[in-house]
C-alpha cells in the first residue's frame, strides 16, 4: 500500500512538473509585431502615417502567446482597424490605427500560415495517461490484497 501511495505522489509531482513545463516551453516568441490581413503578414514599423484612405479591415483574433488563422496580430487588440494608405497598394503596405488618429505603417512581408494550435493537447494526454496508470495501479493493489487475506 505504501508503493501505491509514493506512485502516485511521484506520478503527481511529475504531471505538475510537465504542466508547468509546457507553460513556459509552448509560448510563442515573435521577431517583430504584425498584423495579418487577407492571409499576408504585415510587420508594423514605427513609421507613422498621415495620408489614409479607406478602412480595409480590423484585427479579428488577438494573442501574444499563441498562433490563430484570420486577420491577426500579436500586438494589436480585436478591433484594432486597417486602413488603406494613400497612394501605396496594398499588397505592398497597409496603416494601422494604433490610437485613435494615430496610424502606423506596415509593411507586407509574406503569405501568413497559421492554424490554432493548441498547446495543451500533449499535456491533456499525459494527464489521461497518469490517471490510467493510477488507477490500474490500484486495482492491481486492492487484487493482490484480497489475495492475500483469502491465502490466510
Amino acid at each position: 500500500m505504501r508503493s501505491i501511495i509514493r506512485f502516485t505522489a511521484v506520478s503527481l509531482t511529475i504531471l505538475i512538473g510537465i504542466t508547468l513545463h509546457a507553460n513556459i516551453i509552448l509560448a510563442t516568441s515573435w521577431v517583430y509585431p504584425f498584423v495579418v490581413w487577407e492571409g499576408y503578414t504585415y510587420e508594423v514599423l514605427d513609421e507613422k502615417i498621415t495620408d489614409v484612405d479607406e478602412e480595409i479591415g480590423s484585427v479579428t483574433r488577438y494573442s501574444d502567446m499563441e498562433t490563430y488563422s484570420g486577420n491577426f496580430s500579436n500586438t494589436y487588440k480585436k478591433g484594432t482597424k486597417y486602413y488603406a494608405i494613400q497612394g501605396i497598394d496594398t499588397a505592398k503596405a497597409i496603416a494601422v490605427e494604433v490610437e485613435d488618429g494615430i496610424y502606423k505603417k506596415a509593411e507586407r512581408r509574406g503569405p501568413f500560415v497559421a492554424e490554432k494550435q493548441d498547446p495543451y493537447i500533449f499535456v491533456e494526454k499525459i494527464i489521461v495517461t497518469f490517471f490510467v496508470l493510477i488507477i490500474f495501479s490500484v486495482l492491481i493493489a486492492i487484487g493482490l490484497t484480497f489475495k492475500k487475506k483469502n491465502r490466510r
